[in-house]
């Protein structure tokens, strides 16, 4: 297997959860368009979902477009994307490190009670 392959699989993840909250979208002034939000994601089974775990995501383009017209607040989506580590300095001048996920594909997942 090539390293660029296993590189690929390594950063590769999925993750089913709810949105927090809308999301943020900014048209950038090189002309893209970016999305982020965050999933909640349960762990455990039953009665046991008390620990929950939240995934940042970024999609771009296209997909922020999607995003921003169909997702709000409480969707519950399938994403499958990349992870991807980065530092930027906040607004105090200090440097943050994050892990984010940068979306491939975004599915919403119909509630069982619309259906």
């Amino acid at each position: 297997m090539k390293t660029s392959e296993s590189m690929t699989i390594r950063e590769h993840i999925q993750v089913i959860g709810r949105l927090g909250a809308n999301p943020g979208v900014k048209n950038l002034e090189n002309g893209k368009k970016v999305a982020r939000f965050s999933v909640c994601v349960y762990e455990g089974t039953g009665e046991n979902k008390s620990t929950r775990k939240w995934y940042p995501v970024v999609a771009w383009g296209l997909m922020a477009n999607m995003c921003e017209a169909m997702l709000t607040k409480g969707t519950q989506v399938a994403v499958d994307g990349r992870l991807v580590k980065r530092c930027y300095t906040n607004k105090k001048g200090m440097e943050q490190f994050l892990t984010e996920i940068v979306a491939r594909e975004v599915l919403i997942i119909p509630d069982k009670k619309a259906a």
